[in-house]
């Protein structure tokens, strides 16, 4: 498959079926937010690290989770949330969780979350388009993760914990607020065991531009995002125990 070269004036991409066996789709182009929004819209992504020239990927398989049915909260982790249920908000520190996802992990000494990913978001965020979630044991930020959101699918770019279970109870309370607001996909781009305990699933290309072409013409809502003050009563009368322990505080 041909790599295609991005116009530098023009927020235009390929067809995603034409990437290359491991996802790689074109270089290029800019990060403007009407880029990314039109990329993302289509399944594509930005992947680089700081001084490589502009990547845009569209993986197959793709690990989702289609919302209502797929979030999972194994025995395990309701028992891990009901002791230490944590403090959850949304949209009050995107700054703080962009910065703090950006830090290489261990083994790694760069990053993709490059100076030109962080002011490009950070205008989404402006835009209530980009959103974060943020997860407090007292008054220290202990995890996180963020993300934008186009119709009814949220796409999730990156999370991070400094105390154990702290990004998982975040993405729970995240996924179940979506699921209040009707929202259709969460698109967890890379397929990971983490992301897969909670229910990820991995759909081959066809299957996950079909959900992702129903979700982003699904209405949403632009920021800041707030969680509800109170579960639905689907939540309240739900055995499963995350749901008391999950319930957020803005």
């Amino acid at each position: 498959m041909p790599v295609f070269l991005l116009p530098d004036d023009l927020p235009v991409f390929p067809d995603p079926r034409q990437a290359e066996p491991e996802g790689l789709l074109a270089l290029g182009g800019g990060l403007e937010p009407a880029r990314l929004l039109l990329a993302y819209s289509r399944g594509i992504f930005p992947w680089s690290s700081e001084g490589e020239p502009l990547m845009w990927f569209s993986p197959s398989p793709r690990m989702v989770l289609r919302l209502p049915g797929d979030l999972h909260v194994g025995r395990s982790l309701r028992k891990q949330l009901r002791r230490r249920p944590l403090r959850i908000t949304l949209d009050l520190e995107f700054a703080a969780v962009m910065a703090a996802c950006a830090e290489p992990r261990d083994g790694q000494e760069q990053t993709w979350i490059t100076a030109g990913i962080v002011a490009s978001f950070t205008a989404l965020h402006r835009l209530g388009v980009a959103h974060s979630v943020e997860v407090w044991d007292g008054e220290t930020m202990v995890g996180g993760l963020y993300g934008l959101a186009i119709g009814g699918a949220f796409f999730g770019e990156s999370m991070f914990s400094r105390e154990s279970g702290a990004s998982k109870q975040g993405f729970i309370a995240l996924a179940r607020q979506l699921i209040r607001w009707d929202y259709r996909l969460i698109d967890c781009q890379m397929t990971t065991g983490h992301l897969g305990g909670l229910g990820g699933q991995e759909l081959e290309r066809e299957a996950f531009l079909a959900a992702l072409d129903e979700a982003v013409r699904a209405p949403g809502r632009l920021g800041p995002w707030r969680f509800d003050a109170a579960p639905t009563a689907s939540e309240a009368d739900d055995t499963d125990a995350a749901s008391t322990a999950l319930t957020p505080t803005a």
